[in-house]
């Protein structure tokens, strides 16, 4: 079975039988893509551009057909950390600083990233106003994934609140061009910090706080990766998300850590 088809089609909202007809060919046809059969070249080609996602995230087993390795994941791999807050700080400020086209940033509440710069909002400001795409994307905190991460945390409610403590920083974001604040209800293997072609990845160990997991930095060597993989599931929760509208969501100074 091929359970990345299943995933990305249940990510999209895309039904096989929407894209048995972009790619122009029988539902049955599309059901034996999903049981693991591989699509013709024309058709791999189409459906991995309906559902924007690289044919060889989809099918991985071409890369092995076509006699390559993931020897350059090593390349990918910048650096570690033991955990999110043994980063150093001029690394958060230099990438902030550095990036040219985008900054992305997918959590739950992401208390420390504000609580460990104050100034972040006004930096992501400047940034947006110099014409950087700002993209932060935070758990809905009277949402079911929120809820669920918190029983498994053994926190009840607190994650919540520290999601409404965390989006009282950004709030003078709403008025900046270039900058947007949505919120999603997704399950969240991973916090992702994205500025341009690096990538700083936040894995989510089960019962565990994001902050005592480790941390992979990865700088994007081409489009067969980790990279990619981890951009295009940024991509997938952002669709999904909705913008953030404050007198809706409400607000809480509890929960801060």
């Amino acid at each position: 079975m091929n359970e990345r088809l299943h995933s990305v089609l249940a990510q999209r909202g895309v039904s096989p039988e929407s894209l048995a007809e972009a790619c122009e060919v029988d539902p049955k046809t599309v059901g034996r893509w999903l049981g693991g059969r591989v699509p013709h070249p024309r058709h791999r080609f189409r459906a991995a551009q309906h559902l924007r996602v690289e044919e060889t995230f989809l099918w991985p087993a071409l890369l092995l057909n076509a006699g390559q390795t993931t020897a350059g994941l090593d390349v990918e791999l910048v650096g570690t950390h033991q955990n999110r807050a043994s980063v150093p700080r001029d690394t958060w400020l230099s990438l902030l600083k550095g990036a040219q086209e985008q900054i992305s940033v997918l959590v739950f509440s992401g208390t420390f990233f504000a609580q460990s710069n104050p100034h972040v909002a006004k930096m992501l400001a400047e940034r947006a106003a110099e014409g950087i795409q700002v993209r932060l994307c935070f758990g809905k905190s009277n949402g079911q994934a929120a809820a669920i991460r918190g029983r498994e945390e053994g926190i009840g409610d607190t994650l919540a609140a520290k999601i409404r403590a965390s989006l009282t920083y950004y709030r003078p974001l709403l008025s900046e061009p270039g900058c947007q604040i949505r919120l999603h209800d997704t399950t969240l293997y991973t916090s992702l910090f994205r500025y341009d072609d690096q990538l700083l990845v936040n894995p989510h160990v089960w019962g565990q706080p994001a902050s005592a997991n480790p941390l992979l930095h990865l700088k994007r060597v081409d489009a067969t990766g980790w990279f990619d993989n981890y951009a295009q599931s940024f991509e997938a929760v952002w669709a999904t998300a909705r913008s953030w509208t404050p007198d809706q969501e409400g607000t809480s100074s509890r929960g801060q850590d």
